[in-house]
C-alpha cells in the first residue's frame, strides 16, 4: 500500500495533477485514521482544509519549466544546463521490435521492484544507452521509459554545458549529476556523440578528453534515485571505456516490415483510412526509411486527405506523400 500511494504520489507532483494530490491526501488521512494516528490525522485533516493555493504555486508550473532557480546552472553565465519536460508533453506511443520491447519493459519493471532486488542485494539497471540510425526512435525510448515510471524527464542542454574555458564543461556536467541526486528522474544525454568521444581516435587535447573522463567517472559514482539515459548515432566513434560503464547497452534499428504497418496505422488512428489501401504494398515501400520519416509520411498523407476536404486517407495521398520524401532519414 505504501510503495503504491508514493508511486502514485510521485506521479501527481510531477504531472502536476493537483486533483490526484488531493485525493492521495485523504488517502494519506485515511491511512493514518487505521494506523491509530489520531491527532497526526487531525493536523493534516486542518491543513488540508485551511490552506489555500497561493500565488507562488499557481505559477509553480511556469518556474519549473523556465528552470531559472530549481534546476541546475551552469556558474559563469547562469544558464540552465538541462530542460524539463513536463509529463503531460512526454510522447510515450511507439512501435519496437519485439526484442527491444522486452529489453525496455524488463528496466521499467526492475526499477520498479527495486525494494525487492534491495533484499538481495541487487539493484535495478539505471544506467542505459541506446545507440542506432538518427530517427529510429532512442529519445523516444527516454520518454517512453520517464511516462511509464513516472518521472520527470530532464534533457541536458549541451549548448549550456559545453565551455571553451579550461576544466568549465566537466563542472557543468557534475553539476547536473549532482542535481539527480536530490530527487528521481530520468536524466537524458541526447546525442552525447560529441560528449563521449574515443580518447583514442580524438585530436584534441583540451575540453573533450576531459570531459570525457569526468563522464567515466561520473557513471561509475552514479547512485541516484533515477535513471540515466544516453543516445548516440553512431556506436563506433565513442571511447570503448564508455559502454563497461551502463548497465544495458541497446541497439535500437531501424523499423522491419513487421513494425512498418502497425507504425503506419498508428499514426492515422485519429483519421479514417480507405478501406483499400494496400498496407503491405506500403510498408515494402517504406523499408530502410527511419520510424521518424515513417510518421512524417503518414501525417503528410493525413494533411493532404485534409487539404482535398476528404474525410479518409486514401492510397493517393500516400503516393503523394511519399514521393515528396527526399531523405530516408
Amino acid at each position: 500500500m505504501v510503495s503504491e500511494l508514493y508511486k502514485r504520489l510521485f506521479r501527481a507532483i510531477f504531472s502536476e495533477d493537483l486533483k490526484s494530490l488531493k485525493q492521495i491526501a485523504n488517502l494519506i488521512i485515511d491511512e493514518e485514521k487505521t494506523k491509530g494516528h489520531a491527532n497526526l490525522a487531525a493536523s493534516l485533516e486542518e491543513i488540508s482544509k485551511s490552506t489555500a493555493p497561493t500565488k507562488h504555486s499557481q505559477n509553480h508550473s511556469l518556474f519549473i519549466n523556465n528552470g531559472l532557480s530549481q534546476l541546475p546552472v551552469s556558474k559563469r553565465n547562469n544558464m540552465p544546463l538541462v530542460s524539463y519536460i513536463p509529463q503531460n508533453q512526454l510522447k510515450h506511443h511507439m512501435i519496437l521490435p519485439e526484442k527491444i520491447e522486452e529489453r525496455l519493459q524488463r528496466i521499467e519493471s526492475e526499477f520498479s521492484a527495486q525494494e525487492r532486488l534491495s533484499k538481495y542485494h541487487l539493484s535495478p539497471k539505471r544506467k542505459i544507452l541506446l545507440y542506432g540510425p538518427p530517427g529510429c526512435g532512442k529519445t523516444l525510448s527516454a520518454e517512453r521509459l520517464a511516462w511509464n515510471l513516472g518521472l520527470p524527464l530532464l534533457k541536458v542542454r549541451f549548448d549550456s554545458l559545453i565551455s571553451s574555458y579550461f576544466g568549465e564543461s566537466a563542472s557543468n556536467l557534475r553539476s547536473v549529476f549532482d542535481y539527480c541526486q536530490k530527487d528521481p528522474a530520468v536524466l537524458l544525454l541526447d546525442e552525447c556523440d560529441f560528449i563521449a568521444k574515443s580518447r583514442v581516435t580524438s585530436q584534441d587535447v583540451g575540453e573533450v578528453p576531459r570531459i570525457v573522463n569526468m563522464l567515466l567517472m561520473l557513471l561509475d559514482e552514479y547512485d541516484s534515485p533515477g535513471l540515466v539515459v544516453a543516445t548516440t548515432n553512431l556506436k563506433i566513434t565513442l571511447d570503448e571505456a564508455l559502454f563497461r560503464r551502463f548497465d544495458d547497452v541497446i541497439e535500437v534499428p531501424l523499423p522491419t516490415l513487421a513494425e512498418i504497418k502497425p507504425l503506419l496505422k498508428m499514426t492515422l488512428s485519429s483519421i479514417g483510412t480507405s478501406e483499400d489501401i494496400n498496407w503491405d504494398g506500403i510498408a515494402e515501400n517504406l523499408e530502410g526509411y527511419s520510424s521518424a520519416n515513417i510518421v512524417s509520411i503518414a501525417q503528410n498523407a493525413a494533411k493532404i486527405s485534409v487539404l482535398d476536404n476528404k474525410l479518409i486517407v486514401e492510397k493517393e495521398h500516400f503516393d503523394r506523400a511519399i514521393g515528396e520524401a527526399t531523405l530516408k532519414f
